[in-house]
């Protein structure tokens, strides 16, 4: 396998071969998984031999519709199957919401899942990214995300919570204020993907508030919940009408029979499954605990199940990633391709405690070796690679979103685009860190649209007045015309154009009630039914 991890990561779109890929190269069994974010303690060994005795039969038949699922579904989760649609994993119902109902602009914290900015772009949407900060631990400040998407007129807000690999976590209170906030928003998007894992609040979930509002969608996995990854499922919950949008565009049979299957033997399982997100809480706990103890090693807090981690100074991450798989045969997800991270961060799978104790063997010999606090040495030139929106990737997780001079141009290996209209900055944004405010405001030259919307400083700006931030004024929501697909939006450059600069070897990527309700969680995974 050592002579092919390289090779293996160069040939992926996504950020890591599939577990068959890698299989694959080796003896027919994969490495253990840190990298992928999936539930270690479901389904239960009983459970995966009744759908094992039952495999000719799922995969003989055709499954029943989806609504039939959904209602299934519902049923269990207390939810009206009108406010639900089901989608054969949660990217697929993100790339509907943004064919459907993202106009011309979304607004995400960066670093975050990566189809939240991809997606949009790859369709000509201008996104507008708002940087986390490390030396606040990456917290998402609801306050300041709501006056950057108000100083950049966007119409759609993402937010992840838990967001995804940093696990930070936000409490329901906070954001239904910034639901109250934003109102006026086409929409606002709460990625819960994760919530089932979480355990700082009782009720965290926000989805008894979307199906009540006219803006609001709440996503929801299943795959990463159950440990089915396999199984594409996921679900939204959103008032009857966005819901309905989503569904009428879904194929009758986008879920499979796998899927059916697990959905209707869940009810059996309640107390299982609550078991199991009780033991990855406890799990993550011991995990942070014994990867603190490595020298150099910073481990954010999470509430997810997963933990982020910067790695020792000198420390870079595909190094160790590829030395971890060949050496150890331990799959690591490092972060260098995500927009708002870089090479000095991997995002680690909380696993149990036989499992952590040999990623931490061999994380103390690939970071040290024999010497204990010497870290391993940097990744040699001309051998990073990147996968997906590289150019932007390098350029922008460089100086953790804060932008660079000459990006566009950088990026598509021509001349400078024209510069955009200025725009002065609001004075109740003028203590914003530097690089957020550079990114936002005037006296500066605009790059990105497609790709992401970035503000780059201009030699000697004119000397602007400093108003008072108001709102900028909105076109009725008939007359917005959304940015045509491969179109860049405002001057800057479209996915495809990106995508093309990835650099040799990488191919560019195509322009009511629970029946156990003494045992079964409630529809946010927390708690029991009452």
């Amino acid at each position: 396998m050592a002579d092919n991890v390289t090779s293996l990561f160069r040939s992926t779109a996504a950020h890591s071969p599939s577990m068959a890929a890698l299989a694959r190269e080796s003896d027919g069994t994969g490495p253990v998984d840190f990298c992928i974010p999936c539930n270690p303690y479901f389904p239960t060994p009983a459970m995966m031999d009744t759908m094992s005795a039952r495999l000719r039969d799922i995969i003989t038949f055709y499954p029943s519709s989806a609504d039939t699922i959904t209602a299934e579904l519902c049923n269990l989760l207390q939810l009206p199957p009108q406010a639900v649609a089901m989608g054969n994993g949660s990217t697929e119902l993100i790339t509907w919401i943004d064919h459907l109902l993202v106009r011309e602009s979304l607004a995400v914290p960066v670093p975050t899942f990566g189809r939240w900015t991809d997606q949009p772009m790859e369709t000509g949407k201008r996104v507008d990214m708002f940087p986390l900060q490390e030396s606040s631990g990456f917290n998402l400040d609801l306050a300041q995300y709501a006056e950057f998407i108000r100083a950049r007129g966007t119409r759609v807000a993402v937010i992840c919570n838990p967001n995804n690999p940093d696990g930070g976590f936000l409490h329901k209170h906070a954001l239904v204020q910034f639901m109250d906030a934003m109102a006026d928003l086409d929409l606002i998007i709460i990625d819960e993907s994760f919530l089932e894992f979480a355990d700082a609040e009782a009720e965290p979930s926000v989805v008894q508030e979307a199906m009540i509002r006219p803006n609001v969608i709440v996503l929801r996995s299943l795959g990463k919940n159950f440990g089915l990854h396999g199984i594409r499922f996921g679900y939204m919950v959103a008032n009857p009408s966005l819901a309905g949008r989503v569904r009428s565009m879904l194929p009758k049979w986008n879920l499979n029979a796998f899927a059916e299957y697990v959905v209707f033997m869940l009810k059996e399982h309640g107390q299982e499954y609550m078991q199991s997100l009780q033991q990855v809480r406890r799990d993550r706990l011991d995990m942070a605990s014994q990867l603190s103890s490595l020298p150099g090693l910073t481990v954010y807090p999470s509430q997810g199940n997963f933990l982020f981690v910067r790695l020792p100074v000198g420390a870079e991450g595909t190094v160790v990633r590829d030395r971890m798989l060949t050496e150890h045969r331990i799959l690591i997800r490092e972060c260098g391709n995500k927009i708002g991270s870089s090479s000095r961060f991997v995002r680690l799978v909380v696993r149990p405690q036989v499992d952590v104790r040999r990623l931490v063997s061999g994380l103390e010999q690939v970071l040290y070796g024999s010497r204990r606090g010497a870290a391993v040495p940097e990744l040699g030139t001309g051998t990073n690679y990147s996968s997906g929106t590289a150019a932007v990737d390098r350029l922008v997780g460089a100086t953790n979103g804060g932008g660079m001079p000459g990006l566009a141009a950088q990026a598509l290996g021509t001349g400078m685009p024209s510069p955009a209209p200025a725009m002065p900055m609001p004075a109740a944004m003028q203590q914003m860190p530097a690089a957020m405010a550079a990114q936002s405001y005037g006296g500066a030259q605009s790059y990105g649209g497609a790709g992401m919307q970035m503000q780059m400083p201009m030699q000697q700006p004119q000397q602007v007045p400093q108003p008072q931030m108001m709102q900028q004024p909105q076109m009725p929501m008939g007359q917005q015309q959304p940015t045509p697909s491969g179109v860049p939006a405002r001057n800057g450059l479209t996915a495809a154009q990106v995508r093309g600069t990835t650099g040799p070897g990488l191919a560019p990527a195509p322009a009511t009630g629970w029946p156990a309700a003494q045992s079964w969680p409630n529809a946010a995974g927390m708690g029991q039914v009452s």
